[in-house]
């Protein structure tokens, strides 16, 4: 048995600083730190214990991408975000061929079965952003890979993709959303599509429950055509991605939507593998991107994913609203739980649920990384 002391605890609703959290494997509760016994101690010298990041939109880290369906590269990514704080995640990936999916899936496969990723974030599954988009909203994705809906790819794949992207005003979308929504449970997202307002409602009766990266690669707001934004916002079924990094999405809308989704809002960071690197030219989906600071883009001045830390997502909401520490994590962690229907084991500081935490300062600094109770990272 362990137990944190000294800790401001982020609860769901509430940060407590007048208990120990106890715990092993799972989280066992909180009590008074005079009752931890021969508990081993962890004094986190008034930091932020918090629950585990969970990023379901993350393409690279250090170097490494998802799309490439390499192993070391996927284990190299995993070790690399739990300094971010993040114990759990969707390696994204992106329009690529089919044979380079089916690898990375294969990798995915492999490597979220138990013992094979000792000391990395976990893998919940795959999010594939793609191939089943619209070309005029492709943003940073291979055009020569973009595909016709194909429902029986994603079923014959179902096992691990835990999430994917369509554009549903494509030819086939509805038929290929409505045969996944009824034959599975995996959480369909509409993105990089030009739909009109009434296409994106389409979609959303069919089975979208979530939108990829709002706001980007999709139609915007309008009074008179609320497009696929519109859409998003206001159909309480849909859960919505925000990359928050001031860049994507201007901070001052930060606040309102997170009026308007509340606990459907989820903070990603669509990180590339320019994330964690020192800024250059990099590549994505094969074609190369140029990294400046927190932008991160094509030659051609397309906006091509980002080096958002997850971490630091959190604190840019903090910085920029006035949202609670509780409901600025919540939003990268029992959020995300929630929409990729993990939140039974994940998500939050509750008992019986996985040990996943991190300890971290005012700034959202990580000092501490724990998966399934232990340490896998100390700064």
């Amino acid at each position: 048995m362990k137990a944190i002391i000294n800790g401001r605890i982020v609860l769901p609703d509430a940060v407590v600083t007048d208990r120990a959290l106890l715990f092993d494997e799972t989280i066992r509760g909180l009590v008074d730190p005079a009752g931890i016994g021969d508990a081993e101690v962890i004094d986190a010298r008034g930091q932020y214990v918090a629950p585990g990041l969970i990023d379901i939109h993350i393409h690279g880290y250090l170097g490494e991408d998802a799309s490439n369906g390499s192993e070391e590269g996927l284990l190299r990514m995993a070790e690399g975000i739990v300094k971010n704080g993040v114990t759990a995640w969707l390696p994204t990936t992106m329009t690529v061929s089919y044979p380079e999916l089916r690898r990375a899936f294969d990798a995915v496969r492999k490597l979220r079965q138990p013992g094979n990723n000792p000391n990395g974030a976990q893998m919940l599954g795959v999010n594939a952003e793609g191939p089943f988009i619209n070309p005029s909203k492709k943003g940073a994705q291979a055009v020569e890979h973009i595909r016709p809906a194909d429902a029986g790819f994603i079923l014959e794949n179902a096992d691990v993709i835990r999430m994917f992207t369509i554009a549903p005003e494509m030819p086939g979308a509805l038929d290929c959303i409505r045969e996944v929504a009824k034959k599975t449970n995996i959480l369909i997202s509409m993105g990089h599509t030009a739909a009109h307002f009434e296409d994106a409602k389409a979609g959303i009766a069919a089975g979208i429950r979530h939108a990829t990266h709002l706001f980007n690669a999709m139609t915007p707001l309008n009074h008179r055509e609320p497009g696929v934004v519109g859409a998003a916002l206001t159909d309480e079924r849909v859960s919505c991605e925000l990359i928050a990094d001031t860049f994507h999405v201007s901070a001052d809308l930060f606040t309102l939507v997170a009026r308007v989704k509340g606990d459907k809002l989820v903070l990603i960071t669509d990180c590339t593998r320019a994330g964690g690197l020192a800024d250059g030219e990099y590549t994505l989906g094969g074609q190369p991107i140029f990294v400046n600071g927190i932008e991160c883009r094509l030659k051609d001045g397309t906006i091509a994913g980002s080096v958002l830390k997850l971490n630091n997502a959190v604190k840019n909401v903090l910085e920029h609203t006035d949202l609670t520490v509780p409901q600025a994590v919540r939003l990268a962690s029992l959020n995300p739980a929630r929409v990729i229907g993990a939140a039974e084991r994940k998500g939050s500081i509750e008992e019986g649920k996985d040990a996943d935490l991190f300890l971290a300062g005012d700034d959202f600094t990580v000092a501490r990384t724990i998966i399934g109770g232990r340490t896998v990272y100390e700064a």
